[in-house]
C-alpha cells in the first residue's frame, strides 16, 4: 500500500507491504527513531474510541469472540497524529525521481546485507525456490528493500496505526474508502492475533484455550507507519492469506524467523502469478523511446504482445525467442515509465518493458519504481533476467526420429535449479 510513486485504482492499493514511505516523507520517517503515541484532544479521541468499540462489537458478533476480551486488548489504544502526515500524497510540486529512489535501495549497505542473508539461509532459499518457482535472488531483494533484513521493521504499535488510519485518516478525496480499507485491516489483525493466541474461529463465545498474553502481544507488536509487519512487511490480511510456517515450529513469526519470511514471500509471489523461469522486464531499445512513450499510460495491465513491441522496434527479435532467454512472442507486456529530473531540472524518463513477473512484483508493492528496484537488486545478487525453462528440441518431419532424439531436451531449468553458490 505504498503511496510513494504513483497512484493506482483504489481496488489495487492494499498489497503485501506498506513499509517504505513516499519519497517526500523519506527524510521525516527515517529520522524518527523513537515514536511517542501522542493522542488528539480528549473529546476527539473519545469519538474515535466509540467508533472503535462499535467495530469491536461487530467483530465480536460475527466471529462469536467474547467482547470483553477484544475491549481489553484495545483499552490503551491511541491515535498517532504523525501517521496522518506520513500517509499523505506528495505535494503538487514534488517530482518523482527514479534515479534517487533506485540509489536509496540499490546501494552497498543493503547489497552487503543481502549477501550475508543469502549466506545464512542459502539451503532454505534454494528449497523455497524449488517449491515456489520464485528465484532466491528475488526473495532476498524484496526482504532487503523492505527492511534491510529486519533492521527497519517500524516502531509504531500496529493496533495504534490501524486505529488511527481506520477512524482518523487525513482529509483527502478518498478518505471514506481509505478508512474502510484500514477498518478491514484492523479486523484482519484481530482475527490474526486471536488465532495466533490459540483461539478458534468462530470462537462460539468462549476464550478457552486462548493465551491472553500472546493475544495482547500480537496486537501491540511493532509495524510500519501503515501497519505492515515483520521482515517482509506484510499487512495483516496478507499474513492471514499468504504467510506460511517456514521453519516448522507450528507458528508464523515474520518478525523473528527468517525462514517464515522467506517462505511467505515465495508463497505470496507464487499466488500472485509468478511464472517460474521467466524474466521480469526488458530495457527499451534506445531508438524506440518515442514509440514507448506513446504506449506508456501508467496502467498496471499487460496490454501488448511481445511480438507487437518487436514490430515497433521497442524489443529485439531475441527478446521474443524463449530459447534465447526471451519469452514467447505472444506473451503479454506493458510499458513501464520511470521519470526523473535531469541536472537542469528537465523531465526525463527511463523506459522498460514489464512482463508478467514485473506485474507480480507490483502486486507486492504498488509501485513501478519498487518493482524495477527489486529486479535490479536481484540482478546485483546474480539473478539472470532471462528465461531458464526447458525447451524440447523439435526435429524436422522429413528426418527420421530415433528414440534418443525424442528424449533430448535443453534442460536449462534443471541446471538452474541446482544449489546456487552465494553471490560474490
Amino acid at each position: 500500500m505504498n503511496f510513494r510513486i504513483f497512484y493506482l485504482p483504489l481496488a489495487l492499493v492494499l498489497s503485501a507491504c506498506s513499509s517504505t514511505p513516499p519519497q517526500s516523507n523519506i527524510q521525516a520517517n527515517s529520522s524518527q527513531q523513537s515514536i511517542v503515541n501522542q493522542a488528539d484532544d480528549v473529546a476527539t479521541e473519545l469519538r474515535f474510541t466509540e467508533n472503535l468499540n462499535s467495530l469491536l462489537a461487530q467483530i465480536s458478533q460475527s466471529q462469536e469472540i467474547p467482547l470483553p476480551v477484544l475491549e481489553s486488548g484495545f483499552v490503551d489504544a491511541k491515535t498517532i497524529p504523525s501517521i496522518r502526515k506520513l500517509v499523505l500524497p506528495p505535494s503538487g510540486a514534488f517530482k518523482k525521481n527514479w534515479l534517487v529512489y533506485r540509489k536509496r535501495f540499490i546501494e552497498p549497505v543493503r547489497l552487503k546485507a543481502g549477501k550475508a542473508f543469502w549466506d545464512e539461509n542459502q539451503a532454505f532459499l534454494s528449497q523455497v525456490e524449488q517449491e515456489s518457482g520464485v528465484p532466491a535472488e528475488i526473495i532476498v531483494a524484496i526482504i532487503g528493500i523492505e527492511t534491510i533484513y529486519g533492521r527497519q521493521t517500524g516502531n509504531f504499535r500496529v493496533k495504534d496505526v490501524l486505529f488511527t488510519l481506520a477512524f482518523s485518516y487525513p482529509e483527502t478525496p478518498n478518505k471514506p474508502a481509505r478508512e474502510q480499507l484500514f477498518k478491514e485491516q484492523l479486523k484482519e489483525l484481530i482475527l490474526m492475533c486471536w488465532t495466533e493466541a490459540g483461539g478458534k474461529l468462530p470462537a462460539i463465545n468462549s476464550s478457552q484455550g486462548v493465551n491472553g498474553t500472546r493475544f495482547n502481544s500480537c496486537l501491540n507488536q511493532n509495524s510500519s507507519y501503515a501497519g505492515a509487519i515483520g521482515l517482509p512487511q506484510f499487512m495483516p490480511s496478507s499474513i492471514r492469506n499468504y504467510a506460511v510456517d517456514g521453519d516448522g515450529d507450528g507458528r508464523i513469526d515474520l518478525r523473528q524467523s527468517p525462514k517464515d519470511a522467506i517462505a511467505s514471500v515465495g508463497n505470496f509471489m507464487k499466488k500472485h502469478g509468478w511464472q517460474a523461469g521467466m524474466p521480469v522486464s526488458f530495457p527499451v531499445q534506445g531508438n524506440a523511446i518515442p514509440a514507448a512513450k506513446e504506449l506508456a499510460d501508467g496502467e498496471p495491465q499487460l496490454k501488448y504482445t511481445v511480438q507487437d513491441l518487436i514490430e515497433k522496434g521497442i524489443l529485439t527479435q531475441q527478446q521474443g525467442d524463449i530459447q534465447a532467454g526471451g519469452v514467447e512472442p505472444q506473451s503479454k507486456a506493458l510499458i513501464v515509465d520511470l521519470p526523473y529530473p535531469d541536472k537542469d531540472g528537465s523531465d526525463q524518463v527511463q523506459y522498460f518493458v514489464g512482463l508478467n513477473n514485473f506485474l507480480s512484483i507490483v502486486q507486492y508493492n504498488r509501485s513501478y519504481f519498487y518493482a524495477q528496484s527489486v529486479a535490479e537488486f536481484a540482478e546485483a545478487l546474480g539473478y539472470k533476467n532471462q528465461s531458464v525453462v526447458p525447451v524440447e528440441k523439435i526435429e524436422s518431419p522429413a528426418k527420421s526420429v530415433s528414440p534418443k532424439s525424442t528424449s533430448e531436451k535443453v534442460n536449462s531449468k534443471k541446471a538452474h535449479s541446482k544449489k546456487k553458490s552465494k553471490p560474490a
